[in-house]
């Protein structure tokens, strides 16, 4: 009794035409489907990206290492980011100090009296 009935997928189809319009329907159409090719690639990309680690994780398991091993110095890297975001933000609050509405002199004037 509960079940999805053929006419209540007909008044969902009406009321969808009615609300976005016989003209963006095939556009959003198009737009989902490339969202879902999109998101099906990603995940199977992500998929795969595990396997391969494991592969590698594997092969590097099976390999003689040095016992010393140096990592790659992340200090430098981390530091370029570290300016760059903060001269990225620098921008921003001078942008928004461009975009800020300047008050009038006369309105100026009154905050000052207060």
């Amino acid at each position: 009794m509960n079940a999805l009935q053929p006419w209540h997928i007909i008044i969902l189809v009406l009321v969808v035409v009615l609300l976005f319009g016989a003209k963006r329907l095939p556009d959003a159409a198009r737009s989902i489907g490339k969202s879902m090719k999109i998101f099906k690639a990603e995940t199977k990309d992500m998929a795969g990206g595990d396997k391969d680690k494991a592969a590698e994780t594997e092969e590097v398991d099976t390999k003689q290492l040095p016992q010393a091993t140096t990592p790659a110095p992340a200090a430098p890297a981390a530091s370029a980011q570290d300016k760059q975001v903060a001269d990225l933000q620098r921008q921003l609050d001078e942008l928004k100090k461009q975009q800020a509405p300047t008050p009038a002199p006369a309105e100026q004037a009154q905050k000052n009296a207060s």
